[in-house]
């Protein structure tokens, strides 16, 4: 069925009022669905060009791609729109260019830079196609021949997008574009033809978890608010993305903020909320620009304000930018820092849901989760509860780096394994490397192991290899990494973000910071009774750990200490060899490094030397040269400007 059709099917179901004044609004003229079409530019009149500019693409030069393309259309007399996107999910591809001429599928290139833009143009107006940088071509009625389909790539492939669906293909300030892939529609849908009670058993049915990292059904917080006895409701969607290696919110808002939008009018028609706020770190420019002309558009439009679409329901919604606190990820801390206080957790009972915002009933919810809802409510809960697992079902979306060939966005269903993920769509680790493991749900999550690899992604067996969802980070580390160094830049990032309230938090992963900075010092750098004080440490390290875990007040410090018993768990002989050998087997820990001179390869040419910054460094010139380990302060310098590899690492 095409978007034409889907979109009449839509609008057939809603009350004919409704359905005159959504065709007026965004479409209009004596046949709105061949708008909608062309509004889709399912076929284009004269060319269009589409530049991946998110984040991701802009850091890779997508405006100076897009610069260099308006100049060589002009050179050339070539008439094209030029229209940027978000990103597509492919990062390691980026700058990502589309094209859609006349008669022709639209058809995507990657890494495409100002100095080879010229050579795409021309083969793609010529009809000899630079095969080198073809990403794929989209499904559509007139093919490029021999160019592979855009779904058959194979970091699409195995995906099933609901909530990236319109990422890096629609422009995400255009309003009219959303509506004409069914935007809005479902909005509509809910709050003139369902009543609250039967959107939030639709989100129930369907097994939508939240997507944030807790994982608790979506439907049966709603439900709690919903029957909370208060005539003001507040609903929060929590875009506070804080894990270190998390962007799946970000892309989400730049791409297609309107779903998210929507999704956030669905809930709060839901639980009976007037206001909402996007809670959103002010780090994301582009994120909340583009989020804060779609609210504009949305007003515009008559999807918020006062008595939407004659329903007698009133919606607004307001942007809150943090500035970038993680613990304000956490929803009480996060309900502080709108309120105007310092963003620091309280005890629950009594949840959000209950006393939240300004005292009244709130629901939050996280992006990703938000922008789940409209597809839901548009295809019914069985087609979301059809995918995933017993207990976790639909996609989630992941944010796929480190050291993986194909870096980006994936969205998945629930339960396909670790091993599919970063190898099969990801393509394997770079330079065909060892995997070592994967990092997976920030700082509150764990490192899964290579025996581990095979796992099903879902909220409870993750849970069982001593990790868990998060909110979509998945860091892949290769042979290089080491795993004590992993927990303690951990240990670091959630000593620094402490909000301090709670003693077993500040306390407490300060203490195990200093015992894994212990572990990965070298000998001659500690003075006294330091050696003892070590082992004394480390003695009691998995101890400690456990006492954060269940005496801290709120989900971050309780989760604080997962990355160190879950390298514990995993890697054990990685930190015995730190421990009893001084020695760290992945050669990452630079104090623990000992340098040495190979004489038979040493020329004496004085250049280590020189760059000594402690002339631990001595010899004759021309004479082979050795080092004074008492005075190493293991630097690497020496390795850095050797010529001739005479410099040892052990």
């Amino acid at each position: 069925m095409n978007i034409n059709e889907e979109i009449k099917k839509q609008l057939s179901s809603l009350p004919s009022q409704a359905c005159e004044k959504f065709i007026s609004s965004f479409f209009g003229g004596e046949d709105p669905y061949k708008t909608a079409a062309d509004l889709r530019r399912e076929s284009v009149s004269k060319p269009v060009i589409y530049i991946g500019a998110g984040t991701c693409g802009l850091a890779a030069g997508a405006l100076k791609t897009k610069q260099k393309i308006a100049d060589i259309l002009k050179e050339k007399n070539i008439s094209a729109e030029i229209i940027e996107v978000g990103c597509v999910g492919f990062c390691s591809g980026e700058p990502i260019a589309d094209f859609s001429l006349p008669g022709k599928n639209r058809i995507s290139f990657f890494k495409v830079m100002p100095e080879n833009a010229e050579k795409i143009i021309d083969s793609v107006f010529s009809g000899s196609l630079e095969k080198e940088n073809i990403l794929g071509q989209f499904d559509g009625p007139n093919p490029w021949e021999g160019v592979p389909y855009l779904k058959e790539h194979p970091f699409f492939s195995r995906q099933k997008r609901i909530v990236l669906k319109n990422c890096g293909i629609i422009n995400p300030l255009s309003i009219h574009e959303y509506a004409a892939s069914g935007g809005y529609l479902s909005f509509i849908k809910s709050i003139t033809k369902m009543t609250p009670s039967e959107v939030c058993d639709c989100v129930e049915k369907s097994g939508l978890r939240g997507r944030g990292g807790g994982g608790f059904p979506t439907g049966k917080k709603w439900k709690f608010a919903r029957s909370a006895d208060s005539h003001e409701k507040y609903l929060i969607c929590n875009a506070d993305e804080g894990d270190p290696g998390a962007f799946m919110d970000r892309a989400v808002i730049e791409g297609d903020p309107h779903r998210v939008i929507e999704g956030m009018c669905i809930a709060a028609y839901a639980i009976g909320a007037n206001k909402a706020y996007v809670y959103i770190r002010a780090e994301y420019p582009l994120a909340v620009k583009n989020l804060k002309k779609a609210i504009a558009d949305a007003k515009e439009k008559g999807l918020l304000g006062e008595n939407i679409y004659d329903s007698g329901f009133d919606f607004d919604i307001k942007i809150k930018m943090g500035a970038g606190a993680f613990v304000c990820g956490e929803e009480t801390a996060l309900i502080h820092s709108i309120e105007g206080k310092r963003g620091m957790p309280r005890p629950r009972p009594p949840y959000p849901a209950v006393k939240g915002l300004f005292g009244k009933p709130t629901v939050i919810n996280n992006v990703e989760t938000f922008a789940n809802v409209a597809e839901i409510i548009k295809e019914g809960h069985e087609y979301f509860s059809s995918m995933g697992t017993k207990n976790s079902k639909g996609t989630k979306v992941f944010a796929l780096s480190g050291t993986v060939k194909r870096t980006g966005l994936v969205e998945i269903p629930m339960g396909t394994s670790l091993k599919e993920i970063i190898f099969d769509i990801g393509g394997g680790i770079e330079k065909d490397r060892k995997f070592k493991a994967v990092q997976i749900g920030g700082p509150s999550g764990g490192c899964i192991p290579e025996s581990k690899i095979n796992i099903e992604v879902d909220y409870e067996s993750l849970k069982t290899v001593g990790a868990m969802m998060g909110s979509g980070g998945l860091v892949v580390m290769d042979e290089r990494t080491c795993m004590v160094d992993v927990a303690k830049y951990f240990m670091n990032f959630i000593q620094n973000e402490s909000c301090g309230k709670c003693i077993p938090c500040r306390e407490g992963t300060k203490r195990m910071l200093q015992i894994l900075e212990a572990i990965t010092r070298s000998r001659k750098n500690e003075k006294a009774e330091d050696a003892l004080r070590r082992f004394e440490g480390i003695i009691d390290l998995e101890d400690l750990a456990k006492v954060i875990k269940e005496t801290s007040l709120c989900g971050l410090g309780q989760t604080a200490p997962n990355p160190v018993l879950s390298t514990l768990n995993w890697f054990k002989e990685e930190y015995e060899a730190h421990i009893f050998e001084r020695k760290c087997p992945a050669g990452a820990c630079s104090d623990m490094l000992e340098y040495s001179i190979i004489a038979e390869k040493c020329k004496g040419c004085t250049l280590c030397a020189k760059q000594c910054p402690t002339q631990a460094i001595k010899g004759a010139l021309k004479s082979p040269h050795y080092i004074v380990a008492e005075k190493c302060i293991s630097c690497g310098n020496c390795k850095t400007v050797c010529k001739f590899s005479a410099v040892k690492v052990s």
